[in-house]
């Protein structure tokens, strides 16, 4: 698999920092992070990315309006959180969800699942 270009929306800096650390490994990398709704938009509007990953709730907002902007542009993302699948917004309640904390062979096995199915998507 091609390294792949992330963009981490997390509004837990200790937790975004092992994220990109598994990104890494994996071989990808990570192009721009925000901890923040507002800063999220921007990012997601304006950079540059293969996949994203987003954390549903950002210190008691809702990732929704992240997830339309990215969405509209047709790039593949996932949510991460430790919820669970609670909180998902309900447009998009068919996006894969990764229950925090989880183990990087989750993250790899996700990824490559997305990036198929967006590839099949292109086709």
């Amino acid at each position: 698999m091609m390294s792949k270009a992330f963009f981490l929306v997390e509004d837990e800096a200790l937790i975004r920092m092992m994220l990109t650390d598994m990104i890494e490994e994996l071989g990808h990398r990570v192009v721009a992070e925000a901890g923040t709704v507002d800063k999220a938009m921007m990012l997601a509007g304006s950079s540059a990315f293969d996949v994203a990953i987003l954390d549903i709730n950002l210190d008691g907002i809702n990732i929704a309006p992240v997830a339309d902007i990215i969405s509209m542009r047709k790039i593949p993302f996932l949510f991460a959180s430790g919820y669970g699948s609670d909180g998902i917004p309900p447009a998009f309640s068919a996006r894969p969800v990764l229950r925090k904390p989880f183990q990087i062979e989750e993250l790899e096995r996700i990824i490559k699942t997305l990036l198929s199915d967006s590839d099949e998507a292109v086709a």
